[in-house]
């Protein structure tokens, strides 16, 4: 491949700086460094069972305990390819409830990095796909220490988000605020390339992500939407839909933005008290103005995503996203029916959308 006749992520990047003369380029290298770990990563899952996981003993067996290592070299991976460089104020990992502390040894800088270094490791023991997720926020005080209530920002305030998928081919999908654009990594170069430019997500989508096996936990706006989309030509949507689901928030998101489709991970009556599962600051809000930036949607089902306000680090969501009509649907039937009892079986010949007589 001759490089004169594609754009790397260096590239582009610089092209990026030069529309704002006022850039100092350090969100350039936040985002660089943040595609050396993924490339770290990618190297390091490429080798599936062939990979030296620190800490695995010879000849183990236990493929849980394998993925759960192999998320904490993920992490730290993130943390010491991004740490280093000045430009970070602090870090947030998923699911932790205290910040990452950049070392006394290096400077601070204006940004702070938020990651999901490793969605669903658990997906190494099947050989699936499975991929890292992180966002930029402005830091609250640039040049101090971060604190907790610094990451407590809507998600509509991030400058930067995206995701590396490792498959088949690793790529990059990034938005810094002005569309959505995905490079392939050349591993013979070692270099991302552009191969995606401006990603628009299809709004016209016959494709739904959702994991049935909670559908007897489901709210009724949720089991509506669902029911309806699997009643098919005949029902009252009047077209088939397929289900899909892999269990790795960012294969559905990378599958939602080169295909179309619909994404639900609902809250569901398992717990009552929960308003959903997957983290806010770490995973939903990337995903949320990933989707966006591509002319989606994004919302719990009540309100949305990135107007909501943190209110602790690991505070988990509700999160439904993908083709901006779908989402409104949904957002229609949480409003207008979520408080009635649903008397129908799932996918059931009776449901909220049959006739009355």
């Amino acid at each position: 491949m001759l490089l004169a006749d594609h754009t790397t992520l260096v590239q582009f990047l610089i092209e990026e700086r030069r529309r704002f003369p006022e850039a100092s380029g350090e969100l350039n290298a936040v985002i660089l460094d943040v595609a050396l770990a993924c490339k770290a990563i990618a190297r390091s899952v490429a080798h599936g069972a062939l990979a030296k996981v620190p800490g695995a003993q010879p000849g183990e067996a236990d493929a849980e305990t394998t993925a759960d290592r192999v998320a904490h070299a993920a992490r730290e991976i993130f943390l010491h390819t991004s740490e280093w460089g000045g430009h970070l104020a602090g870090l947030l990992a998923t699911d932790r409830a205290t910040p990452l502390r950049v070392p006394p040894t290096f400077p601070k800088g204006k940004y702070l990095l938020l990651f999901d270094a490793i969605d669903r490791p658990s997906n190494l023991e099947m050989n699936g796909a499975l991929g890292s997720l992180f966002s930029v926020l402005r830091a609250q005080r640039p040049g101090a220490e971060a604190q907790a209530a610094d990451f407590l920002q809507p998600g509509a305030q991030q400058v930067c988000a995206g995701y590396a998928i490792y498959g088949p081919a690793t790529m990059l999908v990034l938005t810094v605020g002005s569309g959505v654009h995905g490079f392939t990594l050349d591993p013979g170069l070692g270099e991302f390339v552009l191969t995606h430019p401006s990603i628009h997500l299809p709004q016209e989508t016959g494709t739904l992500a959702i994991g049935s096996s909670n559908s007897r936990d489901w709210e009724p706006a949720v089991k509506r939407y669902v029911d309806e989309c699997m009643a098919g030509r005949t029902g009252p949507r009047g077209k088939d839909f397929e289900m899909r689901w892999v269990a790795s928030p960012v294969a559905e998101l990378h599958r939602i933005l080169m295909r179309g489709g619909v994404f639900l991970y609902p809250r569901d009556r398992h717990d009552a008290a929960a308003p959903g599962r997957l983290g806010l600051l770490c995973d939903a809000n990337p995903a949320a103005f990933i989707i966006e930036q591509a002319g989606g949607r994004a919302s719990t089902g009540l309100q949305r995503v990135l107007d909501l306000p943190p209110e602790a680090l690991d505070q988990r969501v509700a999160l439904m996203f993908g083709a901006a009509n779908e989402i409104e649907r949904l957002e229609l039937y949480h409003r207008d029916y979520n408080e009635r009892e649903y008397d129908a079986p799932l996918f059931g010949a009776r449901g909220l959308f049959r006739a009355t007589g």
